[in-house]
């Protein structure tokens, strides 16, 4: 028997049936929408994960300051200063995987300019952290060797900054004011969008650490050169956590730290963090792809009852059918094609249900979603293959029929 002559047959007898066929298919679909759906969501986040430290720069170590204490009390991490210039100039220089360590300050101030003022992240520091991010100047230039080294005022600011005190005119070579330093605009940021903690990371001016050091922040009460954090960019294709044990066994040295002394440091890998919340979501999309599992089991369930009907009210069809020469592998055939087709109809219509629950939850909750190509694939398959299992039964059944039996239901 030819498939497209199971195909045909097939749908003509679930067309015979088109609201038991229906209510049959409710648990495919439901199920198969769900799985949809669940996996948008899922993709939809782990993509948003890699962008974000994509944004935030790939390859990516941050040290930062450990926690002080005070009165016997361990205080919040970075609340000293033990990291230093000379630090960062180390870990460049003796780790061969550091492409580049940039130290920076950061600081909140109000910065006004245009006639107008906005509250802002204020960075110091110098063209080796524009490097580490991996972040491009869109209109004018970073600071040259001249301006990092003497710490000229002048400042690169982010594309949020620009828009908001100078909207309508070109920034460069304007100046601003922080804490009333005026400061010449030399370039703007090209944009880098929000960080994973909803942070835009376009709201910030760049100053020469020298310059927040001394005249923002007011004073180095800690000693000459100290730093909030460093930023270390690890080659392509470093093992980070490698490069991050270097990190740690070199500012130990040079802090000269004993064995049995805990470190005054803090070391960050991106793509550790990265892998824990794309394993995260894994977690949570698998444990929410078995509920809906669930459904498909249930609607397998159903056609499984559905060809069982099917089957006792067709027993005379398939009494004339066997007595005029069809083959039990025929009946077979017939039944399982009958409940391929309804399950991988089910999961057809789940398909278009579970995109457009996706582009709702996209929409209403302003959630990324992603839709795979080899998930709808898979649903498709496993949908037809729920129908083919489930149906197996009640086909073997109606192959196994007797068709003396069968032909006396008849009369």
């Amino acid at each position: 028997m030819m498939i497209q002559d199971l195909g045909r047959m097939a749908l003509r007898s679930l067309s015979a049936n088109r609201l038991r066929s229906a209510l049959t298919m409710v648990g495919i679909v439901v199920g198969v929408a769900a799985v949809i759906a669940v996996m948008a969501v899922g993709e939809g986040a782990r993509a948003a994960v890699a962008q974000q430290i994509r944004a935030l720069g790939a390859s990516l170590i941050i040290v930062t300051s450990g926690a002080g204490f005070q009165s016997g009390l361990r205080l919040g991490a970075g609340t000293t200063s033990n990291l230093s210039e000379a630090d960062a100039d180390a870990i460049q220089n003796e780790i061969p995987e550091a492409v580049t360590a940039s130290p920076f300050l950061r600081t909140q101030a109000q910065v006004l300019g245009n006639g107008t003022n906005t509250a802002t992240s204020v960075f110091g520091a110098d063209n080796r952290f524009l490097t580490a991010r991996e972040w491009d100047v869109e209109i004018g230039r970073r600071f040259d060797a001249e301006e990092s080294r003497s710490g000229e005022t002048v400042a690169l600011i982010g594309r949020t900054v620009a828009g908001l005190l100078f909207p309508e005119q070109n920034p460069i070579d304007e100046q601003i004011i922080i804490r009333g330093v005026p400061l010449r605009i030399i370039g703007v940021l090209a944009v880098k969008g929000q960080s994973m903690v909803a942070q835009d990371q376009d709201d910030l001016v760049i100053v020469p650490i020298d310059v927040v050091r001394r005249r923002i922040i007011g004073g180095n009460p800690t000693g000459d050169g100290s730093v909030g954090a460093i930023l270390v960019k690890a080659e392509d294709g470093a093992v980070l956590s490698e490069t991050s044990q270097s990190v740690r066994a070199l500012l130990r040295q040079r802090h000269r730290l004993v064995s049995d002394q805990e470190d005054d440091f803090q070391l960050r890998n991106l793509t550790e963090i990265m892998n824990a919340v794309a394993s995260s979501a894994n977690a949570v999309s698998l444990l929410l792809a078995a509920v809906a599992a669930i459904s498909l089991f249930v609607g397998g369930v159903g056609i499984m009852n559905m060809m069982l009907v099917a089957v006792t009210e067709r027993i005379p069809e398939i009494g004339l059918r066997l007595a005029i020469g069809a083959t039990r592998a025929n009946i077979l055939a017939q039944f399982l094609a009958e409940a391929g087709l309804l399950a991988a109809t089910g999961g057809a219509v789940g398909v278009a249900i579970g995109w457009g629950l996706a582009a709702a939850i996209a929409a209403i909750a302003a959630w990324p979603t992603l839709i795979a190509a080899h998930h709808v694939l898979g649903a498709l398959l496993f949908s037809a293959l729920v129908g083919l299992v489930f149906g197996f039964v009640p086909a073997l059944r109606a192959s196994r029929l007797d068709p003396i039996v069968a032909l006396r239901s008849l009369s």
